[in-house]
C-alpha cells in the first residue's frame, strides 16, 4: 500500500470527475478514464481489476445485481451487490460508446489512468492523489457513514486485519486527536 496516496474528499471526487467529463484548457475531456475512476470511488475495486471488467461480469441476481471477480493484486475471489444506480451508469455508459456485453469495458492501461489523472490533479491543485485514493475514499465514506465500523470496511476491502484498514483508511489518528482535543477540561 501506497502510505503518500491519501484518500480524496467528497469535494476533490466531485472536481476531479467533472474535470475528467468536461475537460480544460489543454486537456480533452475524457469519459472513459472519468468512469473508470468512479466505479474504483463506488465499489472499492483497485485500478487493476477495473480495467478488466466488461458489462457481463455485472449480473443479475433476483432483483439485485452482482460482480464476482477475482482480485489481480491478491488472487482472492470476491463477490458483492452493486447497487442499481451503478448498473444502470456503466450501462449507459457501455451504450454510448458502443462498448458489447463481452467487451473490455475500459480499453486502456492502469499507466494511461495514473497518467490522465495526474494532469487533471496538477491542474486542479491536488498532491498525493492517485488511482488508488478513489479507492481510500471509498473505505473512507463507507466507514464514516456506518457509524464508524471498522469490521464492515476490512471485509470489505478483504484486509486481514483491523489494523491494516485502519492504517488505510487513516481515520483513526483523526478519532485519537479529537478524543484528545474533546477531553480538555480546564478549570
Amino acid at each position: 500500500m501506497n502510505k503518500k496516496t491519501k484518500a480524496l474528499t467528497t469535494e476533490q471526487y466531485k472536481e476531479i470527475i467533472q474535470a475528467m467529463k468536461e475537460g480544460f484548457c489543454g486537456c480533452r475531456p475524457n469519459e472513459r478514464i472519468a468512469t473508470a475512476l468512479v466505479l474504483e470511488g463506488n465499489l472499492g475495486l483497485r485500478i487493476s481489476d477495473i480495467v478488466k471488467l466488461r458489462l457481463c461480469d455485472i449480473v443479475r441476481d433476483g432483483d439485485r445485481y452482482r460482480l464476482e471477480i477475482v482480485e489481480q493484486k491478491t488472487g482472492k475471489s470476491r463477490v458483492f451487490t452493486v447497487p442499481l444506480v451503478i448498473q444502470q451508469y456503466v450501462e449507459n455508459y457501455c451504450l454510448r460508446n458502443g462498448i458489447r456485453r463481452d467487451e473490455l469495458m475500459f480499453p486502456i492501461t492502469e499507466r494511461a489512468i495514473q497518467k490522465q489523472l495526474k494532469i487533471v490533479c496538477d491542474y486542479l491543485g491536488f498532491e498525493g492523489i492517485s488511482t488508488h485514493s478513489f479507492r481510500k475514499w471509498y473505505a473512507t465514506e463507507i466507514y464514516k457513514n456506518n457509524g464508524y465500523d471498522i469490521a464492515l470496511v476490512q471485509r470489505l476491502l478483504q484486509h486481514s486485519s483491523a489494523a491494516v484498514t485502519q492504517r488505510y483508511i487513516g481515520m483513526e489518528p483523526q478519532r485519537i486527536e479529537a478524543a484528545i482535543q474533546g477531553h480538555a477540561q480546564l478549570l
